[in-house]
Order: structure tokens, then C-alpha cells, then sequence
């Protein structure tokens, strides 16, 4: 019971604290960019699933874990990816508008493709999915809040400008709480699957940040531009996933198996973008 309430009301105060830092103009720039745009949107709602897709099979990764592999490669970007972004001294409005861009497009696409995988891995194991009412879900905790936070920051900026920093702060925390949570109610399920699903969800990261390194340098953006949509191809909210696997398989304690890749990337996540991050820095602001 504390699960079904704390995790989608974490999400929703994530999703609030990303809007927080929005402004009508961060959807408008993409437009004015309109490689940067076409690029990150292909990278992260056509290439990751599919490369996701492929890896899975190709680890013989089956069932709950291969859908959870699937739902956490249709998730958008998060606070998480702005931060990193601004640490690699990206261009981090790019970032920002990425996120608030995706957010909103993935309430279609996310139940979609979750639709698809439990359908093809699953087959008559499946429980039953509504999508509409999974679209419905997602546009309640994801979208919405990031609205609300929207329409605060036009309304009262003083006071958005001096919480956003906390509300940033307090995100994170909820999100690392998530995480652990995630991995400790399924201790044993996310240690048989260990050996799968670390090399399959380092190789994702991998395969997408270098994807989304290269393709900006084909399309001849700047180096900002180019960091900002190798990070924004290879990170997704976790958060996210790790919701939406529980609202679909809902145990009776703890959460559920759906979410465990989520959680195990929550924590992989970190240890392969901050070295990309560190080595960017490196080589391209001497």
C-alpha cells in the first residue's frame, strides 16, 4: 500500500521539479534547431527502442525482464540527463527541451511499445493491458506535473527560481530511494538475472551514447549540441519504468519484476555516462 502511493507521488514531484525548470520557449527552441530536434527525437523514440529490441533477443533475455528491458527504452529523458548535460557543459536549454518534448510524445508511444513487448515476450503469460488507460496514467503522472510545474514558473517565477535548486535536490533523493527499493524488493530476481541484464543494459548505454555522439557529427552540429544528444540517446528516467512496470504487474508486496531492469539501470547509469562525461570534458575543453 505505501509502495502504490510513495511511487507514483515521487514520480509525480520528479516530473513537477523538471517542469519547475521549463519554459514555453524550451519547446519552441527545438524548432529553431531543427537537426538538433529531428536527430535527438530519432535517437531516443525509434533508435533505442529498437536497439533494445535487438540486444534482448540477441542475450536471450525472456519474458517480465525482456518487457522491463523494453519499458525502460521507451521512457523520456529526466532531470538526471540535464544535470549531466550541464556538467558536461552541453547545451543544457537543448537538454531541458529534449525532455519536455519526449515527456509528452511517450504517453503515446510508451504504452504502444509496452503493448507490443508483452505480446511477443510474454505471449499467454501476459496479463491484461489497457493502453488507453496506461496513455491515461502516463499523461496523469508524467505529463500533467510537468505542466503544472510549466504553468507555476509563468506564474510565480520568484518563487520558482528559488525552489528549484530543492525541488532538483529532493528529486534526486526520491529517485535514488526508488532505485534501491526497487532492487531490494526483488533481491533475488534482479541477482538471477544479473549475469543478462548488467552486460545487456551496459551495451544499450554504450551502443546509444556512441549512436548519438556519431549521428550529431554526421549531421555537422556543434560539440555542445553533439554531448547533449549522446547523453539525452543514452539516458532515460528510471523512474519512469520502474512506475509503469508496477502499475501493470502490481504485487502484493514490494515492486514489481517489470521494474527491475529500471532499477538496475538507475545504478549502472552512472558508471558508464559520468566516464563519457569525464572524458569529453577532457578532450574537448582543454
Amino acid at each position: 500500500m505505501i509502495i502504490d502511493i510513495f511511487l507514483p507521488l515521487s514520480l509525480i514531484f520528479i516530473m513537477f521539479a523538471l517542469g519547475l525548470g521549463l519554459t514555453l520557449n524550451d519547446f519552441i527552441n527545438l524548432l529553431h534547431t531543427p537537426k538538433a530536434f529531428f536527430v535527438g527525437i530519432m535517437n531516443q523514440m525509434f533508435l533505442l527502442p529498437l536497439v533494445a529490441f535487438i540486444i534482448v533477443s540477441l542475450m536471450g533475455i525472456t519474458k517480465e525482464i525482456a518487457v522491463g528491458m523494453m519499458i525502460l527504452a521507451s521512457c523520456p529523458g529526466g532531470v538526471t540527463s540535464n544535470i549531466i548535460t550541464k556538467l558536461a557543459k552541453g547545451d543544457t536549454a537543448l537538454s531541458i527541451s529534449y525532455t519536455a518534448v519526449i515527456s509528452i510524445l511517450t504517453i503515446v508511444t510508451l504504452p504502444m511499445i509496452t503493448g507490443f513487448s508483452m505480446k511477443y515476450f510474454m505471449g499467454a503469460d501476459a496479463p491484461p493491458l489497457n493502453l488507453l488507460s496506461l496513455g491515461f496514467t502516463m499523461f496523469l503522472i508524467t505529463a500533467l506535473p510537468v505542466g503544472i510545474g510549466l504553468s507555476v514558473r509563468s506564474k510565480y517565477k520568484t518563487f520558482a527560481d528559488s525552489f528549484e535548486a530543492t525541488a532538483t535536490k529532493i528529486s534526486i533523493i526520491l529517485f535514488m530511494i526508488i532505485i534501491l527499493g526497487a532492487l531490494a524488493s526483488e533481491w533475488n530476481t534482479f541477482i538471477n538475472n544479473l549475469l543478462k541484464l548488467g552486460p545487456a543494459i551496459i551495451l544499450l548505454m554504450v551502443v546509444m551514447i556512441t549512436i548519438g555522439y556519431k549521428s550529431s557529427n554526421w549531421f555537422k552540429m556543434n560539440n555542445r549540441q553533439a554531448v547533449t544528444v549522446a547523453i539525452e540517446s543514452g539516458i532515460q528516467n528510471g523512474t519512469v519504468g520502474i512506475t509503469i512496470g508496477n502499475l501493470i504487474i502490481n504485487p502484493e508486496t514490494g515492486l514489481s519484476i517489470l521494474s527491475i531492469p529500471s532499477g538496475v539501470y538507475g545504478i549502472l547509469m552512472y558508471f558508464i555516462c559520468l566516464p563519457f562525461v569525464f572524458w569529453y570534458i577532457k578532450n574537448k575543453h582543454k
